[in-house]
């Protein structure tokens, strides 16, 4: 009888064994077709945009006054984003396309400044639109290579996911006809470079190359001082295991990877260093938080004497919400008194113990320099005449903001609320106008499904 208990039990056992490999073996290929389909939408969908991107560029040549040709470019700066954000869908982390990327953040930038100008006091510049005349031709040479590879991927039933099982052998991702129109597009647009993006647009740059330039003055460090430069940054000790590299070759500037272990939380910090300088850029702790043992204030006051203890005590606490058991704070340089804006610091502070889990100075490395600050030409008063008059006021500053144009500009900030919602309102200090006017998020909710 036992044996045949046995028997029975081995067979029950293969059964269901059985049964969980079809499951998995189902599970997997549903999940491969979910993956090409997220692919292909977004390939086609990435066809589509740069077409209206070439369709609207070519019918902006064709216009003469503002109340046409502003619409015209902010649709190129929406249609824009959407083609980056289609990029960023598709598996190409090995196809080197950054050229390409580039030239579609340049040309949204551009096209969003210029919108946002009014075109009847600054028109277009003979050389903005010769700028206009060559995002028509580029956009031409990368809508033409997308769609062959398009007609290249319908022709043959090709597969996205047989894309980027090729992309990772680089003997076939050579021979690959689709990875080939999109090398050839990339090299398309290489001449963007020499573009002339106008005068008052002239300082456009992405961010690693206004980071490489804040960044290039700086002494360079080794791999060992590095090494210890984020242990003290980090407060490990010496002993801690620490693994270091050098970044590859998407980023300007260089910068070392760097990644510490946390014995006493079980996870790993990992961290960003620039090599000329020796700055942490940023650094962030993988693990999670699920208790709350410290306030919103007792976060605030352990990130500003973690940012005091890293000699930037004129940093000053402008937001804090807490997410969870997670708080987020935002921070910006003080000098005589004014919150300068363009110089900020994140943190992320975890509820139950106080630790950093988040470190972001991009920004202010960036942007932090000597500054004449001016005087202001309007009184507070005169400036409130500007601000809605439903705006109950609870708040005021002196703050140095990024307009949309990219300058600096002096303004009186103002915090109120309207029916419960909180807004945060700049006012420029120097003829009234409203700048910009934030409503500022409310804490996520906690959520307790205990």
């Amino acid at each position: 009888m036992a044996k045949n208990l046995i028997i029975g039990l081995l067979a029950i056992a293969l059964v269901s064994t059985g049964i969980w490999g079809y499951q998995q073996q189902t599970q997997g290929q549903t999940l491969q077709i979910q993956a090409e389909n997220n692919y292909q939408r977004a390939f086609h969908e990435l066809a589509y945009y740069i077409d209206q991107i070439e369709d609207q560029l070519g019918a902006s040549l064709a216009m003469n006054t503002r109340r046409q040709l502003t619409p015209a470019l902010a649709e190129i700066w929406r249609v824009t984003s959407l083609a980056h954000e289609m990029i960023g869908q598709l598996p190409l982390n090995f196809v080197d396309i950054g050229k390409t990327e580039e030239f579609l953040f340049k040309m949204g930038r551009f096209s969003y400044r210029t919108s946002i100008r009014d075109l009847d006091k600054e028109p277009l510049t003979d050389e903005e639109y010769e700028t206009l005349e060559k995002f028509y031709d580029y956009s031409k040479e990368i809508r033409q290579e997308l769609r062959k590879a398009q007609a290249l991927m319908l022709q043959q039933d090709g597969r996205w996911l047989d894309v980027e099982q090729a992309l990772e052998q680089t003997e076939e991702a050579k021979e690959n006809e689709v990875v080939t129109n999109f090398e050839v597009m990339n090299k398309a647009v290489e001449g963007y470079s020499e573009t002339d993006w106008g005068v008052s647009l002239a300082a456009i740059d992405d961010l690693n190359g206004e980071l490489k330039r804040a960044l290039e003055e700086g002494k360079e460090i080794s791999e060992e001082e590095a090494k210890d430069k984020a242990l003290s940054f980090l407060n490990m000790n010496e002993q801690t295991e620490v693994d270091i590299s050098k970044t590859g070759n998407g980023l300007e500037y260089p910068a070392y990877s760097i990644v510490v272990n946390d014995p006493n939380h079980g996870s790993n910090y990992y961290m960003d260093m620039s090599v000329y300088g020796g700055e942490p850029l940023w650094f962030l702790q993988d693990r999670q938080v699920s208790e709350t043992n410290k306030s919103l204030n007792e976060a605030a006051e352990a990130g500003s004497k973690f940012l005091r203890k890293q000699d930037k005590s004129s940093m000053q606490l402008v937001d804090s919400k807490q997410y969870n058991s997670l708080a987020v704070l935002e921070y910006v340089h003080l000098e005589d008194n004014v919150r300068i804006y363009p110089d900020q610091i994140t943190l992320e502070v975890a509820l139950d113990d106080n630790d950093i889990l988040g470190y972001h100075a991009i920004s202010y490395l960036i942007n932090h320099k000597e500054r004449d600050i001016p005087d202001p030409e309007i009184s507070m008063e005169e400036a409130l005449d500007n601000v809605n008059p439903q705006l109950e006021i609870m708040e005021d500053h002196i703050a140095v903001i990024e307009n949309d144009l990219g300058e600096e500009v002096l303004c009186y900030e103002f915090f109120g609320v309207i029916d419960n919602n909180t807004y945060r309102i700049f006012i420029n200090a120097e003829d009234g106008e409203e700048e910009k006017v934030e409503m500022l998020e409310q804490a996520e909710p906690v959520y307790d499904f205990s």
